[in-house]
């Protein structure tokens, strides 16, 4: 009974929590990615990490250049790279040069996460429809 004991506890030592996994995500924000196109000088970029067992999406996104004022931004779904999408998670704090936030997604839109089928893109008042998109894909 005590090597048992004593194996059991071994295993649940050395085994990883609910066997979590975490996915880091990138977009290259651009406006010639936006659908359609723009000549906006703007850039960017998107880097998520994507944990499998709280189903947290955590982000960080900075840009530069745009044509004003970043007035909105989200991610959008499910789409490729050519199609527009509604928003599924929109960023909350809107501060100047950097964008920070979580969510928790539901199992449909970490599936279409984890499937390629988000984009990633930054409003402005010149660009209602949005300024600078790339869509988010797994590294």
């Amino acid at each position: 009974m005590k090597i048992t004991l004593l194996t059991a506890a071994a295993f649940l030592v050395l085994t990883p929590t609910a066997f979590a996994a975490s996915e880091t995500f990138t977009a290259d924000l651009k406006s010639a990615s936006e659908v359609p196109a723009n000549t906006s000088k703007g850039s960017g970029m998107l880097t998520a990490t994507y944990d499998t067992a709280s189903k947290k999406l955590t982000y960080t996104a900075t840009y530069k250049d745009l044509t004003g004022p970043a007035t909105m931004a989200h991610f959008h779904g499910p789409a490729d790279a050519k199609t527009n999408a509604p928003p599924v998670v929109p960023v909350k704090d809107m501060t100047p040069g950097t964008l920070k936030g979580e969510a928790t997604l539901t199992d449909a839109q970490a599936a279409d996460l984890e499937a390629g089928k988000w984009y990633f893109n930054i409003h402005t008042a010149a660009n209602k429809g949005g300024e600078i998109r790339g869509q988010v894909m797994k590294k």
